[in-house]
């Protein structure tokens, strides 16, 4: 017994020091993506200055239709930074020349170069877009409405003093003025991340990406920067890849009808104010006979100045434009994108068929207030969906086709509003409610939920 003792104890010590002189294995290197840099960075002080630079863009249709494709295309390829840029100096500059039109002729001429500029900001939401983190985005995106809100009221406001004292060329050319300022802004505002390294610039991208931890007092992940480089980016086939065609086509449907329906509620809005269709009030032919009568009146089209309290009303109206923010940005993160669009899209189309109710001016007031804050929410909603369900390599070029298609929308929408509506008050209204339900269908049924998803690098990740 002594002996079986002895051995077991010699067994166990040969074994730990088996173990005690095994060669540790050799250490891995550490690396990391851009995306794990942005989201270990965190959201700080440079995503609010970047909102702040960014939403001013916020403050003109077949240039920006033709464009918006070229500039997404370019901004694939040559970098987001630099179209941004191009854009600011185009429209700026057109802007301003709009103020010194010497006919009719020569301000559509203008508008439509503006147009062209304007179709560019659109990168600015892709590099807001491409720098925050996964959680951020359904919560800072939406609050860029702020923006474009304190913009178009802002334009309302001049409107109302500039035009009846000094005239419409200065409102263009006060108008002019931030955009001109915030060019300056530009040395602060950096390239894309993600874009950099999808062309192999990886010294570049990491440079961005310390400077961002170092202002947001953050830190970055431990490792080296590794990340594929893309060699086929920003390409139009690429949209209508198996992969993505039934998405692309949706989108395509989705963008087209909310601007539309964007375009047509403001428009709308006019024209009610205008005709002084409201129940009970004059009729629009006996307000055409009216105006008809004016011996100051000399217009073909019978139009009349608006008076303060129609400049008012069109204030008020926008403001609805952010009274659903905060249900907006719950729906999004909560019930996701696609649902969350589905809902407030046949919302609007129910609005819009309200609209016929017979009812007094506060109600009137009361139905364009709900349908601007509905329409702007499906316009928060659709250009945070388009930004992250396509690939880094395709992300402008599908933001900038979508825009293009958005234009479409824009320009069909005054023909419903002032030329069919005329005709027909009740088949207009019906025209843009089945536009909204299309959209609502459309949106219910896309293929990819990106809420809580990370940004896409190529479509090799795409399951």
């Amino acid at each position: 017994m002594a002996t079986k003792q002895t051995e077991s104890v010699t067994i166990i010590s040969l074994r730990k020091l088996s173990l005690e002189t095994r060669e540790p294995p050799p250490k891995e290197s550490k690396t990391f993506t851009v995306e794990d840099a942005v989201e270990t960075i965190g959201f700080g002080r440079f995503h609010i200055a970047l909102f702040l630079i960014m939403g001013s863009t916020g403050m003109v249709f077949f240039g920006y239709m033709v464009f918006s494709i070229l500039f997404g295309l370019l901004a694939d390829r040559y970098g987001r930074w630099k179209i941004l840029l191009i854009s600011f100096l185009w429209g700026a500059y057109f802007s301003l020349l709009t103020s010194f039109s010497p006919s009719y002729i020569w301000f559509v001429f203008l508008r439509t170069m503006v147009g062209c500029g304007v179709s560019g900001h659109a990168q600015g939401l892709i590099i807001k877009t491409e720098f925050l983190p996964t959680k951020y985005r359904g919560y800072m995106l939406p609050l860029s409405q702020v923006f474009w809100l304190a913009g178009s009221l802002l334009i309302i406001g001049l409107a109302s003093v500039v035009i009846p004292t000094i005239g419409w060329r200065w409102l263009i050319r006060i108008a002019s003025i931030p955009g001109i300022i915030l060019i300056l802004a530009f040395k602060f505002i950096p390239e894309s991340a993600r874009f950099n390294v999808s062309t192999g610039n990886t010294q570049a991208a990491l440079a961005t990406l310390q400077r961002i931890a170092k202002m947001n007092r953050s830190v970055m992940p431990e490792g080296t920067l590794v990340e594929p480089i893309l060699e086929k980016r920003g390409r139009f086939a690429d949209l209508l890849d198996a992969k993505y065609l039934r998405t692309t086509l949706q989108i395509w449907v989705i963008w087209l009808g909310i601007s539309f329906a964007y375009y047509g509620v403001i428009l709308a809005s006019a024209e009610l104010l205008e005709r002084d269709l409201v129940c009970g009030s004059r009729s629009e032919a006996e307000v055409v006979v009216t105006v008809m009568d004016t011996e100051e009146s000399q217009s073909p089209c019978h139009c009349h100045m608006f008076a303060p309290s129609d400049y008012r009303t069109m204030i008020i109206s926008t403001i609805g434009e952010i009274a659903l923010n905060p249900v907006n940005i719950l729906g999004i993160n909560f019930l996701g994108r696609r649902l969350s669009l589905s809902i407030t899209m046949g919302c609007t189309a129910l609005f819009f068929l309200l609209l016929n109710i017979c009812t007094s001016s506060a109600g009137l007031i009361g139905f364009l207030f709900m349908l601007r804050a509905l329409v702007a929410a499906n316009f928060n909603t659709i250009y945070i969906y388009t930004a992250e369900v396509y690939p880094t390599m395709m992300r402008a070029l599908g933001m900038g086709t979508s825009g293009s298609l958005c234009r479409i929308g824009a320009m069909v929408a005054p023909f419903i509003s002032q030329v069919l509506m005329s005709a027909s008050f009740l088949g207009a209204l019906c025209l843009f409610s089945s536009v909204c339900v299309i959209c609502a269908i459309s949106a219910f049924t896309l293929p990819i939920e990106t809420k809580g998803r990370a940004l896409q690098v190529s479509d090799a990740e795409i399951s």
